[in-house]
């Protein structure tokens, strides 16, 4: 995780700002934030995209995408997508499945705990993580799956209390998602004006993970702490960007290039953010935002995430990107 504007040392407070710490490969980075209260994000700032054309055996139609994605991608870095391809079924299953595994007793979720996988795949119990090390504990419980790229099957399967049919149904999701990103990642290079074909081989075993994520509501007594309390704190994604399904209950908070903090409203649909390898790759030309949650409801909130990113071979360095000529006034 890192953050978008490499700022190493600490600046100064300004009234009406704060400062926000991230976490980065190269030490801790620093944002300027406002202290403002988060609000909701208007259409023009997180923009609903139809990808539909990306399925289209027109490259028009598949350019006429890439050009919408190209200015979401290069401006606050979230977008929704509809008509993306994954069957709402398949979802529905997805989430029914996960939810039948967060409520299992924790002595049956701790037998796929995390720390006896080799590839870190399994379940983290509740005050496990900490996405960012300035706000609270991330206040969540999550299941993190990962496939053998030489045969594109995960790498080990969801213990739901031996009920193969659950398991099954987060594997035809991350199958969903993952063929649903194959087209994507095509249509980024297509917002390069790149071949289209440019990043094939560069993700041709992607390191492709699916998350499944249970946020209980934050307590009551999170609020006394000195530190801010989060569902997951924080973060930027790592890979080349995250496809995100999020129920109804919202949480979602994103970082504007402003510092100001807005509030990613769920619309039926998948959400999808760019993340660090991309943005590296871009030279910045695509942003890689900050992004983190919080469930102050008293409902419980879940989420799936997809991740796409390289072969783990691949090296991120970044391109020569010829961006627009600007004429000063």
């Amino acid at each position: 995780m890192s953050s978008t504007v490499v700022q190493e040392s600490k600046p100064a407070e300004i009234e009406g700002w704060t400062t926000l710490q991230l976490t980065s490969a190269y030490g801790p980075v620093f944002r300027s934030v406002k202290t403002t209260p988060p609000r909701n994000a208007t259409r023009e700032e997180i923009p609903v995209i139809d990808v539909n054309g990306i399925f289209s055996k027109d490259i028009e139609d598949r350019k006429a995408v890439a050009a919408q994605i190209r200015q979401a991608a290069t401006t606050i870095g979230f977008f929704y997508m509809k008509n993306h391809g994954i069957p709402q079924d398949t979802i529905a299953s997805a989430l029914k499945a996960s939810k039948t595994f967060f409520h299992q007793p924790q002595e049956t979720k701790e037998r796929v705990s995390v720390s006896g996988s080799k590839w870190h795949n399994g379940w983290n119990g509740p005050k496990s993580h900490r996405a960012n090390a300035v706000e609270s504990i991330d206040y969540r419980e999550s299941f993190g799956m990962r496939y053998d790229p030489t045969t594109i099957l995960l790498s080990m399967t969801l213990n739901l209390s031996h009920k193969t049919s659950k398991t099954e149904a987060v594997i035809e999701y991350w199958r969903a998602c993952l063929s649903t990103a194959r087209r994507l990642v095509r249509t980024f290079a297509l917002a390069l004006d790149l071949p289209e074909d440019h990043f094939d081989t560069m993700t041709s075993h992607p390191n492709a993970a699916i998350a499944l994520n249970y946020y209980p509501p934050i307590p009551q007594s999170a609020l006394e702490d000195k530190e801010e309390a989060v569902s997951i704190g924080s973060h930027t994604d790592l890979q080349f960007f995250t496809m995100l399904w999020q129920d109804q209950n919202g949480g979602l908070q994103v970082l504007n290039r402003d510092g100001q903090w807005l509030n990613a409203t769920p619309i039926e649909g998948t959400f999808l953010n760019i993340g660090d390898y991309l943005m590296r790759i871009t030279n910045d030309r695509f942003v890689s935002t900050v992004h983190r949650a919080k469930n102050f409801n008293t409902n419980e909130r879940f989420s799936m995430p997809f991740f796409f990113g390289m072969t783990r071979s691949a090296v991120a360095k970044p391109m020569l990107i010829v961006y627009p000529t600007f004429q000063l006034q």
